[in-house]
């Protein structure tokens, strides 16, 4: 017999609910349990390692105080935070003030209702599970608006106008990298996407064929625009902007917007880990075992998959920003419309026109992908590799602190 969160609920509580209750009460309970047990753990663990990863790649010590290596900083800070005064400006919009970062929040949250984390381990199978997150997630850039107008402070509107117009643009870019695997799955479904992909590299549609392969690039690109990341961070430049929008912000409330902005980190990687790159797909014997027979090792093996791929993404994103420098309001715009945007559209132009002459796909195309994409990665590390070995010979065999 199946038994449903809403049975649990009605369990709990004396006599029999109303159903819409019974449901809308489940629905407070799982997003309360999935916010406090995986989201706030999630992001104030990858601010903690990117500021690791920052201090590595720029040679200095990051945070290593509070707890083993200061494992426990994104706690100290978050107590910090919570102590501190909650300032509104005299002259700012007070209603619209104090509602700007919960709508930035609700946004970033909102996302993890249809993030497929196993085969049947997701809040919401939606069939229009890929049209609702991005739906959802333009609700941010409604909150980055209201707090740059509502803080009554030219620097904060500049930053929050910029913020609209990036936003609205890679946005563009970004579906129709999203449309081209829509294509080639049929369904808008989050686990129909990964179920129409496969375990091994070959199967998976970033190697599908060449266009699919520039598509993840640019999905990737536009996404990390999308969510204020260098060298796209340009709303809250400080070189001309203060904080951009979060100027006038203290205490929680100006958490709250970098709190999205880290737990967002996983939500790109884990978009792009099920459109490009098989999600929580694994064989079906492993090391011996049929995974079919055991359920529960089933899922646990498939989460750890699918938060590998997804979490390996949001390492980039903090190389990416350890590494290269701002871009000007205007080469970010230029880059958008006048590169990516023409590319996105070649992408699913092209892959439309292969789904025309090769229906099932074509091996040749995949593996020849495949082949040029393993050569790039190959290339990468052996620079990266020489870097570290010929540039800064003393610290690559120094310990850290």
């Amino acid at each position: 017999m199946e038994f449903t969160v809403h049975d649990f609920i009605q369990g709990l509580l004396p006599g029999a609910i109303p159903a819409a209750l019974g449901y809308a009460l489940a629905a407070v309970l799982v997003a309360l349990v999935v916010l406090s047990a995986f989201v706030a753990p999630l992001a104030g663990v990858t601010s903690w390692l990117e500021r690791r990863v920052w201090a590595r790649m720029q040679s200095r010590v990051g945070p290593n105080r509070v707890g083993p290596q200061g494992l426990l900083q994104w706690l100290a800070d978050g107590v910090k935070n919570i102590q501190k005064e909650d300032i509104i400006p005299a002259a700012a919009d007070r209603k619209l003030f104090l509602l700007a970062p919960y709508i930035v929040f609700s946004g970033f949250l909102g996302a993890f209702v249809v993030i497929p984390y196993g085969s049947w381990l997701i809040p919401a199978d939606l069939n229009i599970g890929i049209l609702y997150l991005l739906a959802i997630t333009s609700l941010v850039v409604v909150g980055i608006l209201m707090a740059g107008w509502s803080s009554n402070n030219k620097w904060s509107l500049l930053g929050g106008m910029r913020s609209a117009a990036q936003i609205v643009s890679y946005e563009i870019p970004a579906g129709l990298a999203v449309l081209t695997v829509i294509f080639l799955s049929g369904t808008l479904s989050m686990q129909g996407i990964i179920q129409a992909q496969g375990w091994a590299p070959w199967e998976w549609f970033i190697f599908y064929n060449p266009f699919t392969l520039v598509a993840f690039f640019m999905f990737f690109v536009a996404a990390l625009a999308e969510g204020n990341r260098t060298p796209f961070d340009i709303p809250e430049a400080e070189s001309e902007l203060v904080a951009g929008y979060v100027t006038e912000y203290s205490g929680m409330r100006f958490l709250f917007f970098f709190f999205a902005e880290w737990g967002n980190l996983y939500v790109i990687g884990a978009i792009v880990a099920t459109l490009f790159l098989g999600g929580w797909q694994i064989p079906a014997t492993l090391f011996g075992v049929t995974m079919a027979e055991h359920p529960l090792a089933k899922g646990v093996v498939e989460f750890a998959v699918f938060f590998a791929k997804a979490y390996l993404w949001a390492l980039v994103a903090m190389w990416v920003r350890g590494t290269l420098p701002r871009v000007r309001v205007d080469q970010l715009m230029a880059m958008c419309w006048k590169y990516m945007v023409p590319i996105a559209f070649l992408c699913l132009f092209g892959t439309i026109t292969l789904l025309v002459i090769w229906p099932q796909g074509n091996p040749v195309l995949t593996f020849a992908t495949l082949a040029f994409a393993g050569l790039v990665i190959v290339y990468f590390i052996w620079r990266v590799v020489f870097q570290i070995i010929h540039s800064r010979p003393t610290l690559y065999f120094k310990p850290y602190v």
